[in-house]
């Protein structure tokens, strides 16, 4: 079973997936094709007029170096020519990187784009279930990393290609022999190439990354765990490993540049301009030795022969952008990948705040179930505590009642109404929640609390904040509830925590779903909590993950959850009596407390 509802079964129910699917790399980058088009034709003019400065003075010098007179007209023609194409080749190549730096902001202002839309659609799940610095380096680190991939590649490539294309047609001209035995560098380069491809050399540069990755997991490990093994008397122990670690990489390092060091040196002595030069001017001395060339002829292959092996140079210099650009765009992809939950093609309005789950079934994972079969009513005005072994499937039960997973078995009601035929803007009219992971934005303590309800007045949000017991502690900071959380203060769990709370209160939701909101509160701030919970009072329906043993003893009815399953459930007085599997659980947590606190 998946999270996600497959989209037959969406398509039976009258649902809609999400309307965009996921594009390959050309579909994210066609949109632009015009700009780089005309980056492209612009490095191609830019490229060939830059020829022409060298063909000027290769033609100057068999212009002066030929018997008999001088033709002052040609010479004037020449220099004009390369002086007319340096101009054109300023103009070009700047116009082109101009281009380029503008095609990449516009590219990279698409995909963030692209990435915030289809994250602010994303599963509420799949969201939970991700760290926030990964996602953050996805839209920020991942985005900038295309930029030589959009910038530079097209041009560095266009460049690298023409002009040696152009020199070779050229030269082909002068003398066919002398170009063949000039593009001896190129040829010895390629066949180093496919050395480095060899089975040997790919498991060392595997190997090589894999101990760079076991390098820095150690260094993480060892300064984030320097306390607990200080304090524990483990430092010697832990230095050792992060020790083993760095002698690993070293180990590991010194085999992928012994594999790799005489491969890459030959490649460079072949493609050095010496080695070139040296090339040609063996070679021209055998033909002007033969009198299959003339003196003068000579001076195109040493202007223009070294620019032949720049397609071997381009590809081995711009090879790691432009898989590193790979890399990034691919982990922007996977994002853009995510669909959003079905939305209902014709939304069904709660009748009430019933809550009903019938034969819930759901697993993150195809071969591996959380949730197996699960039948629980919640009735308006009773607050329904679960709790259980740590595994066992509750907060992944508390969160599809906001909707955060579809179970892939089973129905989740509200009112009557399946979620899944629920549309979401109604949905979080119905439903809030509280978790223990909470995130706050970067605004005012009172944005905060608002968020769910923007027009709320001020004199709502502190009343909201006095109920969750967070009022006091706004007061101390600098400018009260227009305090910029992470700018001008911050908030530890527990505050946060109760701010999370006020929110949920302010949303004044006939259903709240808290995942024990008050785990991080001193034992004063609990009680108020508890407090400003029960005097909500009415017809409100609230479900808790209880760890505490108080919050257990002041709900109406404790579900027993383990392996995924509700094994016990009932009144938490009548459960103690019973002496089953919750009256063992309820002492194994605290085996000194008198059952009859719960009565």
């Amino acid at each position: 079973m998946t999270a996600i509802e497959s989209a037959p079964a969406a398509a039976r129910r009258g649902r809609v997936r999400d309307p965009a699917p996921d594009p390959g790399t050309a579909g994210l980058l066609r949109p632009h094709l015009p700009g780089f088009a005309a980056v492209v034709i612009l490095q191609i003019a830019g490229a060939l007029a830059g020829l022409a400065p060298l063909l000027a003075v290769a033609e100057l010098g068999r212009t002066l170096l030929a018997p008999g007179p001088i033709d002052a007209g040609h010479v004037r023609t020449v220099v004009i020519a390369g002086a007319a194409g340096l101009l054109v080749r300023l103009v070009c190549t700047a116009a082109s990187s101009g281009i380029g730096h503008l095609l990449d902001a516009d590219v990279q202002l698409a995909l963030r784009r692209r990435l915030a839309e289809r994250l602010g659609r994303a599963p509420m799940g799949w969201l939970s279930r991700r760290r926030t610095g990964e996602l953050a380096k996805v839209v920020g680190d991942d985005v900038s990393a295309v930029h030589p991939l959009i910038a530079h590649t097209p041009a560095e490539l266009t460049a690298a290609f023409v002009v040696p294309a152009a020199s070779l047609v050229y030269l082909l001209t002068v003398d066919w022999r002398l170009t063949l035995i000039t593009l001896i560098p190129v040829a010895l380069a390629l066949m180093l190439v496919p050395l480095m491809m060899l089975p040997a050399r790919i498991r060392e540069q595997r190997e090589f990354e894999a101990a760079m990755g076991r390098i820095a997991d150690s260094v993480v490990e060892f300064v984030q765990g320097i306390a607990v093994v200080k304090a524990f008397g483990g430092s010697q122990r832990a230095h050792r490993a992060f020790i083993a670690a760095v002698d690993d990489f070293a180990g590991t390092f010194l085999r992928w540049v012994r594999g790799m060091s005489p491969i890459a040196a030959a490649m460079q002595l072949v493609l050095a301009p010496p080695f070139v030069l040296l090339v040609v001017l063996i070679g021209g001395t055998v033909r002007i030795a033969s009198g299959g060339l003339a003196p003068a002829d000579l001076l195109p292959f040493l202007l223009l022969g070294l620019g032949l092996t720049a397609p071997v140079a381009a590809l081995g210099h711009g090879f790691d952008d432009v898989t590193a650009a790979g890399r990034a765009l691919g982990r922007v992809k996977e994002v853009l990948s995510v669909r959003p939950l079905p939305e209902p093609a014709r939304p069904a309005t709660p009748s009430g705040h019933r809550v009903e789950l019938r034969g819930v079934r759901f697993g993150y994972e195809a071969d591996r179930e959380v949730l197996r079969g699960v039948d629980l009513v919640l009735e308006p005005g009773t607050t329904t505590a679960v709790v259980g072994p740590s595994g066992g499937g509750k907060s992944t039960l508390v969160r599809l009642l906001p909707r955060f997973f579809d179970p892939a078995a089973g129905a989740v009601l509200l009112g009557g109404a399946d979620l899944r035929d629920i549309a979401a803007g109604e949905l979080y009219r119905h439903v809030s929640f509280v978790f223990q992971d909470v995130r706050l934005l970067r605004a005012s303590v009172a944005d905060n609390i608002a968020l769910a309800v923007p027009h709320a007045d001020r004199d709502a949000i502190v009343r909201a904040a006095r109920l969750a017991g967070i009022h006091d502690r706004v007061m101390e900071l600098p400018r009260g509830y227009d305090t910029v959380i992470g700018e001008e203060a911050r908030l530890s769990g527990g505050e946060a925590q109760r701010v999370a709370l006020a929110r949920a209160l302010l949303a004044d939701t006939p259903v709240l779903v808290l995942d024990e909101a008050t785990s991080f509160a001193d034992p004063q701030t609990e009680q108020a909590v508890r407090r400003a919970l029960a005097s909500l009072g009415g017809d409100r329906t609230i479900l808790v993950i209880a760890h505490r043993q108080e919050t257990v003893a002041g709900a109406d009815t404790v579900v027993l959850l383990e392996d995924g399953v509700i094994t016990e459930q009932g009144a938490p007085a009548e459960l103690l009596r019973r002496g089953g599997r919750f009256a063992a659980f309820w002492r194994a947590h605290d085996p000194e407390r008198n059952e009859g606190e719960a009565r």
